[in-house]
């Protein structure tokens, strides 16, 4: 999952160098991942009105299901 977001995320913003991807919560069967990216390329992995946020999230949740998880992602400035 933690590739998955990450080459999501590097293909949408100009810096992916600055872009980090790490597991922060895991009990259970649920996993929290977080994703930070530079201040400048925010607005583009939220997008207009949270749709490329709510988007990414959608698909990862789909290939967790796959594995019999639950996935959360969170983006942090």
């Amino acid at each position: 999952m933690l590739l998955l977001v990450e080459t999501i995320a590097k293909s949408l913003v100009d810096a992916p160098e600055e872009v980090r991807v790490r597991e922060v919560a895991s009990d259970g069967d649920s996993t929290v991942i977080e994703l930070r990216v530079s201040s400048q390329d925010m607005g583009k992995v939220i997008g207009k009105q949270g749709r490329i946020a709510k988007a990414m999230r959608t698909v990862v949740k789909a290939a967790a299901v796959k594995q019999n998880k639950k996935v959360n992602v969170e983006i942090v400035s």
